[in-house]
């Protein structure tokens, strides 16, 4: 509890610093872009005084060095200069839109709004106005705000599902170290079990009582691997997928109600297969059992195995109510169930014992109201 507790006490302090860390980048971005601003004014106030002196000179006059290279040396700030009489004149524009009147008057509106006028005078005189937008580099840094907080907001979405990820880790965990436990609390009256198994040999009862209780055991031992392999990597092993089939198959049948029709097709005699068999054994259980849920205890089961190039299909066919098209991916969501009881694990389970354990594959074959077809592909032993 105390490492949980700390841990969630880092991650917060994460956040927090991390929002303070991209505020102050913010506010440095904002402090920056008002500095440049103000200095890209003064820089227009000092052309706007070249070419004040440029316009008292007359023709003989020579405005000088300075005049000249102030007016030449800006080379990225958009301006128009309106002159007394109308005229216009551009810099750092579209040369070919310079004629057009629509389009001077736009931008003269634009620059207006992004930057106060610089009026030209003499003496009370008024002599010119100089519209100026902002250049290349300060329209790019008056987004980079936008694209930070865009970059603020992918970053806490990152931070959200890294939370949300972390805390369906530890739950799943707690559900292993449940089912360990689980396993470890079954194994002792297991043995007690056994134990009495034993002693019922050695009295006057009929054989196949014991040979069943038998069996049973043998199955509680398998749900008792099963559960203790939940949460760590499973060891796979070679095995014949058809014998490993039919048990799981003829233990089912014979534990079944008698209006549940089984069969069982297989179009070869053997075949080897890479596989974890409690866990296998599990897979055909869920599914053996949804189609038995689905049929409502009364309809036909059939399991049929066919090899397909370089993997083995096992299809397991009910004739229960079906499954909607759009559900055909959703059913192996944690959570997924049409009972009324149960937690719907079952093809959850199923799904991550043959993709991520047996690195196979699992889908709805097809669906209809006449029955579904689970298929499970597996890759068979060069």
């Amino acid at each position: 509890m105390n490492f949980y507790l700390k841990g969630k006490t880092s991650n917060i302090f994460l956040l927090i610093a991390s929002f303070v860390i991209v505020s102050l980048i913010l506010w440095n971005t904002n402090s920056f872009f008002k500095k440049f601003k103000e200095e890209e004014r003064l820089k227009m106030e000092i052309w706007a005084t070249a070419q004040l002196e440029l316009l008292q000179s007359s023709i003989e006059d020579d405005p000088g060095n300075l005049t000249i290279k102030v007016l030449q040396n800006n080379t990225s700030t958009p301006m128009i200069l309106v002159n007394k009489d109308g005229s216009t004149k551009t810099n750092n524009m579209p040369g070919e839109l310079a004629s057009d009147s629509l389009y001077i008057q736009n931008r003269i509106v634009r620059f207006r709004d992004e930057n106060t006028p610089i009026s030209i005078d003499q003496q009370g005189e008024h002599l010119a106005t100089l519209y100026y937008g902002n250049s290349e580099v300060l329209t790019k840094l008056k987004y980079y705000p936008i694209a930070l907080l865009l970059i603020i907001f992918l970053f806490g979405a990152v931070i959200y599902f890294f939370f949300k990820t972390s805390k369906a880790s530890e739950q799943n965990k707690l559900w292993a170290g449940m089912a360990k436990e689980t396993a470890h609390q079954i194994a002792t009256p297991l043995s007690s079990l056994l134990g009495w198994n034993e002693l019922l040999k050695t009295e006057k009862i009929s054989p196949e009582i014991t040979k069943e209780i038998e069996k049973d055991i043998s199955r509680l031992e398998t749900i008792t691997e099963r559960f203790s392999k939940i949460g760590s990597l499973p060891k796979l092993d070679e095995y014949d997928i058809v014998e490993e089939t039919r048990d799981a198959y003829d233990y089912l049948r014979h534990r079944s109600s008698k209006l549940i029709h089984f069969s069982f097709n297989s179009k070869i005699e053997s075949l080897s297969v890479q596989l974890n068999r409690p866990l296998y054994n599990w897979t055909i259980e869920n599914l053996v059992k949804n189609g038995i849920d689905a049929m409502k205890g009364k309809g036909s089961i059939s399991i049929e195995i066919i090899p397909d190039g370089k993997y083995v299909n096992i299809l397991v066919t009910d004739t229960g109510h079906g499954i909607s098209k759009s559900d055909f991916q959703s059913i192996f969501n944690p959570g997924v169930t049409s009972k009324k009881r149960g937690w719907g694990l079952g093809l959850s389970l199923v799904k991550r014992i043959v993709e991520e354990y047996h690195k196979g594959k699992i889908k709805v074959l097809s669906s209809s109201k006449e029955g579904t077809i689970m298929q499970i592909s597996l890759k068979i032993n060069p």
